[in-house]
């Protein structure tokens, strides 16, 4: 396959892949965006658009190449895979551009209510007045799963490095749950089926709220469907299930973290895969800005 080579990660029996993608592809693809005028606002007014950038990725790797990606995403083994731009371009819109082409290679992304968009772009810096802990930086963001409060599928989800300086520490934590040592006890728990209801905060721009298991069968394999800042336990034994679980997988000794290079991303399978981010190093000139496209599958 032109263009791009993979390999696994030793540090867990599933592991995320390591995808490379040649700069001379890339270089091509980003010329072929730049010969069509391509643009971030093009690509949220026409959505057309962003099947196109995709397929101009697709042509320099080659179809191959997404039948290979989906084929990591959908794997119980893999489920996701890192990802970039190789240094090709420090242009915060192509990198942009280059999220929207790889989601449209995965599925379809969602509408995201937080911004309005198809995706999101936000920043974590010193102080924050959010009432969540996505933008807080000094805080653990605990292991979840997107898309809880949202009535639509949250199958993928990719989160883009865009920019950074003064950062240290906020590394990505990821935890597979066949991985999780406590995994068995949680999903088999009586209240393991039961409907918990979630609801989003204000900021993010959504009113309706659901009822969803916390675990769920996907060709005979549990999967997991969890945010402890949105669920709104209805006795105090949930409430001890939800906390036992979050705090078992949050002592686990199978957590990987993850220290992205600015311009690459990840794309996790939300069905399964947990993530969450460590806490910042205390700096007043911290600076983050991450982007996020999430989504469901066309199959």
């Amino acid at each position: 396959m032109g263009g791009v080579s993979h390999e696994l990660s030793s540090i867990r029996m599933c592991s995320l892949f390591d995808a490379y993608l040649e700069k001379d592809a890339l270089g091509k693809f980003l010329n072929k965006v730049r010969g069509d005028n391509q643009s971030v606002e093009r690509l949220e007014y026409t959505p057309l658009e962003r099947r196109m950038v995709a397929s101009y990725l697709l042509d320099e790797l080659g179809e191959e190449f997404g039948v290979i990606l989906r084929g990591i995403i959908h794997d119980r083994d893999t489920g996701g895979y890192t990802l970039g731009l190789e240094s090709v371009t420090e242009d915060s819109d192509e990198f942009v551009i280059f999220s929207t082409a790889i989601s449209h290679i995965i599925g379809t992304p969602n509408h995201d209510s937080m911004s309005g968009k198809y995706y999101a772009r936000f920043e974590v810096k010193d102080t924050d007045n959010s009432d969540a802990y996505l933008r807080q930086a000094y805080r653990l963001f605990t292991l979840h799963t997107d898309g809880t409060f949202a009535d639509e599928p949250t199958d993928w989800l990719i989160m883009h490095k865009m920019f950074e300086e003064n950062a240290v520490g906020g590394e990505s934590r990821l935890l597979h749950p066949d991985d999780w040592r406590e995994f068995e006890n949680y999903a088999n728990h009586p209240l393991a089926s039961y409907k918990f209801h979630y609801k989003a905060p204000k900021s993010k721009n959504v009113d309706q709220e659901v009822h969803r298991p916390t675990f769920f069968k996907q060709n005979d394999k549990a999967c997991i469907c969890f945010f402890d800042q949105f669920v709104y336990p209805e006795s105090i034994e949930q409430a001890k299930y939800l906390r036992g679980l979050s705090e078992s997988m949050e002592k686990d000794d199978n957590i990987e973290e993850l220290d992205l290079p600015v311009g690459n991303l990840v794309a996790l399978n939300n069905l399964f895969w947990l993530h969450g981010r460590a806490a910042f190093e205390k700096n007043k000139d911290h600076n983050r800005e991450l982007l996020r496209i999430r989504g469901h599958f066309n199959d």
